[in-house]
């Protein structure tokens, strides 16, 4: 027996070693299948070999506290995915919980795995329900579950935002119903491509309602439509995002995602829901067909009071006729002895009034004279008595006025140069202008300086301060 190596008083091992070693304690404590709850963080299933190597977490909050790889061998996964299909409705995928049995394996080569020899899908099929009903309940919570059905529709929804695959026969069928309607009825559609089922429908969907919102003004409804298929992949209408952004949107939203069975929450907070895109298209013809419906008998209305109308006026008229005819030779005559008698009283009343107003014209006359021949004698009194004021007035304003011009001639012979001169004081003039600051001066300037008698010459030779 080889002696082992030792290092530091202490044995060495392979690493092949203390692997068996893992191995077999593994196996003799992990001698059963256990049944494990997780979540698959990823599906890793390799469609050339069949096999699948999801990897498996438990999270605590946000937080994966546990990480482990698992294995499903080819021969299995079928059957699981299979069964999984047929009572959940979707396929295994990421980000789901999960009930699988499962053994616990170490390989030396590949280490510690899970190997899960089956799923049960009422285990997930609880939790995709309990996730729904809480999507639900948060809705409802945040008061926006009902918002969108009570949207105003359009009288007339003819521009209509489509999310949909173009190439999908659900679309086809749509723009079929819609656009090749038997009453020719116009339609404006602008398709908005779109993933429809599966996890990438949720960022898919959501994304174009983000586009539709930013030209919202341009439409008057959002339509969902989806064609076959059957119920695989339709878990992302349960989605919380989803959910919120239909049932927030300004738009109504109309779906028509081919799902009989089961009501999606989308369905649930959408303005309508209808099961197949043809549907959606009749209830889009419908609105204009009421409208064309109650434009018709409006007109019928409109038409039956016109024509009660006419015939009403009609009768009016024929009455007013048959008076005319019997009544007018008698209206015609009793007019003309009316205007008879207006005739004759007529050129009374103007001889009359002519008469009267001469009277008045000759009264008139008398009172203007007397009273002309009084005003002028009261202003030539006026005349006589402002003729003998005037001069008095006259005689005392000219020895005020004289007065003040007398006052005013002394003061200014006190202030003329003469005077001034007079007590001593002197003038400096310099180029024939008086000088009134030394800073006025300059050295070599000729100035004359003026007395009361005579005048001097003189040159500044010394700098002015």
């Amino acid at each position: 027996m080889q002696e082992r190596e030792t290092y530091n008083n202490h044995n060495v091992y392979s690493l092949s070693e203390v692997a068996m070693s893992i191995h077999k304690v593994i196996e003799r404590t992990y001698n059963r299948p256990y049944y494990i709850k997780a979540e698959i963080l990823k599906l890793n299933y390799y469609p050339y070999s069949g096999h699948c190597y999801p990897e498996l977490v438990e999270r605590e909050g946000n937080t994966i506290k546990t990480e482990m790889r698992a294995i499903i061998w080819s021969a299995n996964f079928q059957d699981i995915n299979r069964r999984f299909v047929q009572i959940t409705g979707e396929p295994l995928k990421e980000n789901i919980r999960i009930l699988c049995l499962a053994t616990v394996q170490f390989s030396p080569k590949h280490g510690l795995a899970l190997h899960i020899e089956n799923i049960e899908p009422s285990y997930t099929l609880g939790e995709m329900v309990r996730n729904r009903q809480e999507v639900i309940e948060r809705l409802k919570k945040e008061q926006v579950f009902d918002l969108n059905r009570q949207l105003p529709m359009p009288l007339l929804p003819k521009r209509v935002a489509v999310i949909s695959v173009e190439t999908s026969k659900g679309y086809s069928d749509f723009m079929q119903t819609l656009h090749g309607n038997e009453h020719g009825y116009k339609f404006h559609t602008e398709l908005f491509p779109s993933i429809l089922q599966g996890d990438k429908a949720i960022t898919g969907i959501t994304g174009q309602l983000q586009r539709i919102e930013l030209r919202k003004d341009d439409f008057d409804v959002v339509v969902i439509v989806r064609g076959g298929g059957g119920d695989v992949g339709m878990s992302c209408y349960d989605d919380y995002d989803l959910t919120h952004r239909v049932a927030t949107f300004p738009l109504p939203v109309l779906t028509g995602i081919g799902h009989s069975t089961n009501l999606t929450v989308t369905d649930m907070v959408a303005y309508a829901r209808f099961i197949t895109p043809t549907d959606v298209a009749f209830s889009l013809l419908e609105a204009f067909r009421r409208f064309d419906e109650g434009l018709g008998e409006t007109m019928g209305r409109i038409v039956q009071s016109a024509q009660l109308r006419l015939s009403e006026v009609r009768q009016s008229l024929v009455h007013t006729q048959t008076v005319l005819q019997y009544q007018l030779p008698k209206v015609l005559d009793s007019h003309r002895n009316r205007l008879g008698e207006v005739a004759k009283n007529l050129v009374f009343k103007s001889k009359e009034m002519t008469m009267n107003q001469l009277f008045r014209l000759r009264s008139l006359a008398q009172d203007m004279s007397r009273g002309v021949e009084l005003r002028m004698d009261r202003e030539r009194q006026q005349i006589a008595r402002l003729g003998e004021a005037l001069p008095k007035g006259c005689r005392g304003t000219l020895q005020r006025r004289q007065r003040e011009c007398d006052a005013v001639d002394g003061k200014l012979k006190l202030l003329s140069p003469d005077n001034v001169l007079k007590r001593g004081y002197s003038i400096t003039l310099k180029d024939g202008k008086a000088v009134t600051a030394a800073a006025d001066l300059r050295l070599g300037d000729r100035i004359v300086t003026r007395f009361h008698e005579g005048e001097v010459t003189s040159t500044v030779d010394v700098g002015t301060r």
